[in-house]
């Protein structure tokens, strides 16, 4: 098993074996892409591809970790620092950055701890859209905590987390990263303080997830996203009576979304330009069919008119959708939400489109992108892994994917048991 295997090569490196080895999961941005930064709850899943860490105590303050998977590759695979001399150092996407980053969140926290050696392994490929930043920094705070006793819960190891790569970094993130890798499992992250965490199950079905190999610079997406929802918001408080401008705002982040309807809107959407009627229409419409999903997930009643009104069907095709049960419905909401990231908030591809859409033709219940968009990954629900296996086959014979993985949900961070090799 995976955690024997990472404690036998840190025995290997060290020539003694680790106090403790901590795992977390990769994740898929699952439900309700492009709401986080709005105020709305977002769904993330653990996947079991994971990053181990493992860790053992040494006299000192010096901190020395390898990364297994650099070393590999062939290439510079050490960082060496200190615990009273902290700082990030000039290597754009050095691994160790994000280990001095944790500490230093620790440390500004008042968590004292002192020297160790550590090793890394992590299944989970970087630059995949599966979480690897945030898997291996809640990965490598909850080893810590562990080692040296510092009283972390999963919470705050996810803030943590989150406070390293975003106050520490500046990299422009949101919190999906680092609780999905905290908590697992299909995890409702709500993204206004205090940042609770619900954690659902899928019983059934795998998802798959297709790297597009196109890479464009995401970094302007939101901020320009956030413009046209402002300019939007800017004519709507200009024109809508008092009872509506008090569930708005000038901000993006101010309206209340979960509260505003469509019909509220309408007939002042005709106002808007063109642009930021859609991403208002989409921040409604996204999340409407995201609470859809999720009363699925937990369990309550939900009706073919449900379905019908919120996915804009035909009461006929949400008969037959609901026939074929919940896991049906809840591909069908991903598929729309693929829709709405395409048609209305503009971050789709004519390529992942394509994606989807073989991914469709071929079995999936659903699929969507996963991520800020403009290339990366997509994802996609299955019954079963030979469907998925074959679909993958199909993706890159026809040349639509540079690699692909079949995934199950998995648990959140874990420390494990280094005697049995348990978790």
């Amino acid at each position: 098993m995976q955690p024997s295997f990472v404690a036998e090569e840190f025995q290997k490196i060290y020539r003694e074996s680790p106090d403790v080895v901590c795992s977390a999961p990769g994740r898929l941005d699952f439900l309700n892409t492009h709401q986080d930064y709005k105020g709305l709850p977002v769904v993330a899943i653990g996947v079991n591809l994971r990053t181990y860490i493992a860790l053992k105590r040494v006299r000192g303050t010096r901190i020395y970790v390898a990364s297994g998977n650099l070393m590999d590759e062939g290439g510079e695979y050490v960082d060496e620092f200190d615990v009273s001399d902290l700082s990030l150092i000039e290597k754009p996407k050095w691994f160790g950055n994000y280990l001095r980053a944790a500490t230093i969140a620790l440390k500004q926290s008042g968590y004292k701890f002192g020297g160790f050696i550590g090793w890394i392994r992590s299944w989970v490929p970087i630059a995949s859209g599966l979480g690897s930043s945030g898997t291996l920094l809640v990965a490598f705070i909850s080893a810590l905590n562990e080692l040296y006793n510092l009283g972390l819960k999963t919470k705050d190891i996810a803030e943590l987390a989150y406070i390293a790569e975003h106050d520490i970094m500046n990299i422009p993130c949101g919190r999906l990263d680092q609780y999905a890798a905290a908590y697992g499992h299909i995890a409702v992250i709500e993204t206004i303080p205090p940042y609770n965490v619900e954690t659902l199950e899928l019983l059934e079905g795998v998802f798959v997830a297709i790297d597009s190999g196109i890479r464009h610079s995401t970094a302007e997406i939101h901020p320009q996203r956030q413009r046209e929802i402002e300019n939007g918001l800017k004519v709507l408080m200009e024109s809508v009576p008092l009872n509506l401008k008090k569930l708005l705002g000038y901000r993006y982040w101010e309206p209340k979304w979960s509260s505003i309807t469509l019909e509220m809107l309408q007939p002042y959407l005709m106002q808007l330009s063109e642009k930021a009627r859609n991403r208002i229409i989409y921040t409604i419409k996204a999340h409407k069919s995201t609470i859809l999903a999720l009363n699925i997930m937990k369990g309550y009643r939900v009706t073919p008119a449900d379905i019908a009104q919120v996915l804009e069907l035909e009461i006929k095709k949400a008969q037959e959708i609901y026939d074929a049960g919940k896991l049906n419905i809840i591909g069908h909401v991903m598929t729309y939400q693929h829709m709405l990231l395409s048609k209305l908030y503009d971050v789709s591809l004519p390529e992942l489109d394509n994606i989807v859409d073989t991914l469709l033709e071929n079995g999936a219940l659903g699929a969507k992108l996963s991520g800020a968009g403009l290339g990366g990954t997509v994802i996609a629900l299955f019954r079963n892994e030979t469907i998925a296996e074959e679909a993958i086959k199909k993706i890159i014979s026809k040349g639509l994917g540079t690699r692909a993985w079949v995934l199950k949900v998995d648990g959140g961070v874990t420390k494990h048991s280094i005697a049995s090799s348990t978790s």
